[in-house]
């Protein structure tokens, strides 16, 4: 049941307020590496620091970011990236709560499979579309409602609620590891990715490969005068095939909903240059999913191991065989601990703010996130927000308002539980 202090809480949760500001976020195109995304956190910082928080808004140190040995890896070009973390001021001796997003999208892709430009958001009813609706507009949204929420009320915290809005998530999780390398911390953390109603306490990780595969170049008429390195490729492709079923043989229960819950998957092949040459190099280039627990160095050694096994049965590749390099993202896997007490925090929450707490379900997701980061650093974290991952990256990526109020309720109340109040 709720308290007089959580009923003026959730008072305070404004619908109309929550539709406006996701409209203005979707409406920053904040690809990763762009440079609407140092756009986006200047902006929030501006809204952060209205609330009254202890703002910390800076301008990371790439260069030694990424000649730390713990670097996450990165995919997108990039000039800049802005940190942002704040805190409430006033608290006790009370945990800090943090609520974590990060602000960065994926690019749109084909805008001709969108209807109309990606970063007008469009609304049909209670719907909202557009690329970062989901992933992850409507989850900072939900987190700057929670804390509006809570500041309107005058609550005061035994604890506080900290702030990390990242940049660069979706290519490695630079924003994350520089706020956590910068010392900003926590005792537990929620991170709004989109969850379609599920608990999220696991992430499998994900490693960006590369494969080179040679071949011998020659005329397209003397075809028989040279090897194809995309016919060279043909073995490795199935032997990665076989690598896949083998690694997911016996997932982890968090992980057993999902059909794949490890994928490897290539996701660019590219070979030769000319159309009337025999291709003499094909790379191709995909993501080796991490199993729960996992240290990412068995994983590239497993793949490695499974590339070289191929070749030495190959004529060709035993002699020349496919190199592999491990550039971009580099996801480990990450979980709350086993039995830790904050999803059944949130669970009640849920129900009482909500309705039907009882029925979120805790399982894995397949995709890496920064979850593994928080984790990492030992601060127990779980995944918790509004919208659902299928229709993420796609021209169909929309969220219901009403599934962010909800959320935006349950994180207030899960925070007033696990902060205190005085």
């Amino acid at each position: 049941m709720l308290n007089d202090v959580e009923a003026a809480v959730l008072a305070e949760i404004d619908e109309a307020a929550i539709g406006r500001t996701l409209l203005e976020l979707i409406a920053v195109p904040s690809v990763t590496g762009s440079a609407a995304e140092s756009e986006l956190q200047h902006l929030l910082a501006g809204r952060l620091e209205r609330l009254g928080l202890d703002v910390d808004l800076w301008s990371m140190d790439l260069e030694a970011l990424r000649a730390h040995p713990d670097f996450p890896g990165t995919e997108a070009e990039r000039e800049e990236a802005w940190g942002l973390a704040a805190v409430t001021p006033d608290g006790g001796d009370g945990p800090t709560f943090v609520l974590q997003g990060h602000v960065d999208v994926v690019p749109p892709g084909d805008v001709d499979a969108w209807d109309g430009d990606p970063f007008v958001p469009r609304v049909t009813g209670d719907v909202v579309h557009g690329r970062g609706a989901c992933d992850m507009k409507a989850g900072l949204v939900a987190h700057l409602a929670a804390l509006t929420a809570i500041r309107a009320a005058g609550v005061r915290l035994r604890g506080r609620v900290g702030v990390h809005f990242v940049v660069g998530e979706e290519d490695g999780g630079l924003g994350a590891f520089g706020t956590l390398r910068r010392g900003h911390r926590g005792d537990v953390c929620v991170i709004t990715e989109p969850t379609g109603g599920a608990l999220i306490t696991a992430n499998a990780g994900a490693l960006t490969f590369r494969l080179a595969v040679p071949g011998k170049a020659a005329h397209g008429s003397a075809r028989d005068q040279g090897v194809s390195a995309i016919d060279a490729y043909v073995p490795l492709h199935g032997a990665l095939g076989r690598l896949e079923a083998e690694r997911n043989a016996d997932p982890h229960p968090l992980m057993a909903e999902h059909p794949i819950p490890y994928a490897l998957s290539v996701g660019t092949v590219r070979a030769g240059d000319w159309a009337s040459s025999v291709p003499d190099l094909l790379v191709a280039q995909g993501r080796l999913g991490v199993r729960l627990g996992e240290d990412p160095a068995e994983a590239r050694a497993a793949f490695e191991r499974c590339v070289a096994e191929a070749c030495a049965q190959d004529p060709w590749l035993r002699e020349h065989p496919a190199t592999v390099t491990w550039p971009g993202g580099q996801f480990a896997s990450g979980r709350l601990p086993e039995g830790h007490p904050l999803p059944g925090v949130m669970r009640g929450a849920y129900a009482d703010a909500v309705g039907g707490g009882a029925g979120l379900r805790e399982c894995g997701a397949p995709y890496g996130s920064d979850l593994r980061l928080y984790a990492g650093a030992g601060i127990p974290t779980l995944q918790f927000g509004p919208g659902d991952i299928r229709v993420a990256h796609s021209a169909r990526e929309r969220v219901s308002v009403g599934e962010v109020v909800g959320v935006a309720r349950a994180l207030a109340v899960t925070v007033l539980r696990a902060v205190g109040t005085k």
